[in-house]
């Protein structure tokens, strides 16, 4: 793997992580994989064929047909893709499967961005920049549910901040790849941050690691 080349994106859900890679991917003329697609899609369409989303097997089945290039629908960005997707990662069965996937996205000449909760512990742990992406819950449920009301879907915030507290409290106590930082990952906090300060602080980031590489 190029690993000087790959930028890693890791973080808790609505912490920005998605809007920082992509702009990311633009700076430096990277394709981006969004990893949490992958898991939404699978748990989507496991509902949709009528399987359960606590079965490791029909998951693992599902996410093997998947194809980076069909992950951009609607169906895999509501509220409850997020849930399957929470509930379909914590099977080891998935997660294997998966790695495969996002190892060779990674491996593509020139690099890649990846976003995800697990892209600079296990997908990518020689990857050239790391970042870890956060803010405070408050704040990525109120991101979250702007989003979710923009898209028609009729939400109480109350209930989006409930369902970010399960998701993080079910991504970090998993037992396959725990949501956490690398230890060489670099933290940024975006509770106070636009979208483009964010988006500075993250460009500066990458331009240090790259920067050390070379010294």
């Amino acid at each position: 793997m190029s690993g000087s080349q790959v930028i890693t994106v890791d973080g808790p859900a609505a912490s920005g992580k998605g809007t920082i890679a992509a702009g990311l991917g633009r700076i430096y003329g990277l394709p981006v994989l969004d990893s949490g697609l992958l898991y939404r899609a699978v748990g989507v369409l496991l509902q949709q064929a009528g399987g359960d989303l606590g079965d490791p097997l029909a998951a693992a089945a599902i996410a093997r047909d998947l194809r980076p290039e069909a992950l951009d629908q609607d169906a895999f960005r509501t509220r409850a893709a997020g849930e399957a997707a929470s509930q379909v990662a914590v099977h080891p069965e998935v997660r294997q499967v998966l790695l495969a996937l996002q190892r060779d996205f990674a491996e593509q000449p020139g690099g890649a961005v990846l976003d995800g909760r697990d892209m600079g512990t296990v997908i990518c742990p020689t990857a050239g920049a790391k970042l870890y992406v956060t803010a405070r819950p408050e704040v990525r449920a109120e991101r979250r549910w702007r989003q979710l009301t923009g898209q028609g879907e009729g939400v109480d915030l109350a209930e989006v901040l409930a369902d970010i507290r399960v998701r993080d409290a079910r991504d970090s106590g998993r037992a396959a790849a725990p949501m956490a930082p690398a230890p060489d990952a670099v933290l940024l906090d975006t509770s106070e941050m636009t979208i483009d300060q964010a988006a500075d602080a993250a460009r500066r980031i990458v331009e240090a690691a790259r920067a050390a590489q070379l010294s």
